[in-house]
């Protein structure tokens, strides 16, 4: 890396190529999942966005992005094209290198481009590289559950009831969204919204509950799943959380999270907005509303909070006077009613990301993301 100070986007570039530490040839070249891309190619793209909005964008220096362009920019090569384009681990840390030392003279030049107005694009730049570790720890976590296939060790679990302990939250106006410069555009402008007393489970749903739901039927029975849900369980024969592995009919493998809680008390991940949905009616209860949970967090009323992102009922959608910005395609296609909100973060989750007005966004079928639910009523 460079010779500069331990700044916070230093970190995250040799965050970024610490991903690749451990892994095989293969591994590094692998998808590991239909919706990832490689690790080679996840640590290659953070690097070349950087050089492409401060060095491309701002002062138009083209010199190292223009060779690059058609592998890293995700809309021009798929994800299935990307393995075998790559270079090797040991040319691509070279390659960071020489662009972290080139970013960072473009980084310490004055310039009254508007991008760079009050530190716009450094906070883009690091959340950019934050959101990208999460989903280089998707595809970490990927490859370990396939070495895990042959697993045998049965995870100490308890089937249990859904625990229905909750905390009430009265009517109040609450501002949605994020004022400061850091805000993704689909967190602005910040509005202010009345919203009706609910009540939240004062945790989120734990792996031991999801085996109650298991064992209680919970993937069998219709009455829990709306059609498109139903259809979709269905088709995939889906019957588990996705990591989880069933050694017989009563016992499983999952893998842990934290070394400090016993595995049947953490909360379940690996489960797609349907299955939370699902599990929700089966509790008896349903999923928070995004106004619900944000209002919640913003009055510090979120016990055990970020432990897992926590889906919301809703769809993806814009606040009123939303402005793409600084591109169209960052969170505009994604309002197309086919993507739902989950919100908060997961212990994989990077603190430039962490705040109450933070929204990530995934398909309902999505089960490699670190999600999980926390009940509402």
């Amino acid at each position: 890396m460079t010779a500069n100070a331990p700044t916070r986007l230093a970190q995250l570039r040799a965050a970024s190529l610490a991903m690749l530490d451990g892994l095989s040839g293969d591994e590094l070249i692998a998808q590991s999942h239909v919706e990832l891309s490689p690790m080679l190619w996840h640590v290659g793209h953070v690097f070349f966005v950087e050089t492409y909005w401060i060095a491309e964008r701002v002062f138009g220096d083209t010199t190292i992005t223009e060779p690059w362009r058609d592998l890293y920019f995700p809309e021009i090569c798929p994800k299935q094209n990307r393995g075998a384009r790559l270079p090797d681990a040991a040319a691509l840390r070279d390659w960071a290198d020489r662009v972290s030392a080139s970013n960072d003279a473009y980084w310490q030049r004055a310039s009254t481009h508007p991008l760079l107005a009050d530190g716009y694009l450094a906070a883009f730049v690091r959340q950019h590289y934050a959101q990208h570790l999460e989903t280089m720890r998707h595809a970490q976590a990927q490859l370990c559950n396939t070495r895990r296939d042959g697993a045998t060790t049965a995870s100490a679990l308890t089937a249990r009831a859904p625990v229905t302990t909750r905390v009430r939250v009265d009517a109040q106006s609450v501002t949605l969204g994020t004022p400061g410069i850091e805000a993704y555009d689909n967190e602005q402008p910040p509005c202010t919204v009345d919203v009706a007393a609910f009540e939240l489970s004062t945790h989120c749903v734990s792996n031991d509950e999801w085996l109650g739901f298991i064992e209680a039927g919970g993937y069998d029975d219709t009455r829990f799943w709306d059609d498109a849900g139903w259809q979709w369980r269905a088709t995939h024969a889906v019957e588990h959380p996705q990591h989880w592995r069933a050694l017989d009919s009563r016992r499983w493998h999952v893998p842990s999270d934290d070394d400090d809680l016993p595995v049947g008390c953490q909360p379940v991940h690996g489960i797609g907005w349907y299955e939370a949905r699902a599990f929700a009616r089966y509790a008896g209860a349903r999923l928070p509303r995004e106004v619900e949970w944000e209002t919640a967090a913003r009055g510090n009323r979120l016990a055990n909070a970020y432990q897992v992102w926590e889906w919301c009922d809703d769809a993806f959608y814009p606040y009123p006077g939303f402005r793409a910005f600084p591109y169209d395609g960052y969170s505009m296609p994604w309002f197309d009613s086919a993507h739902f909100i989950a919100r908060g973060g997961s212990r994989h989750t990077e603190p430039d990301i962490r705040r109450p007005g933070f929204r990530n966004f995934y398909p309902p079928t999505h089960r490699h993301v670190f999600a999980g639910l926390r009940l509402a009523w």
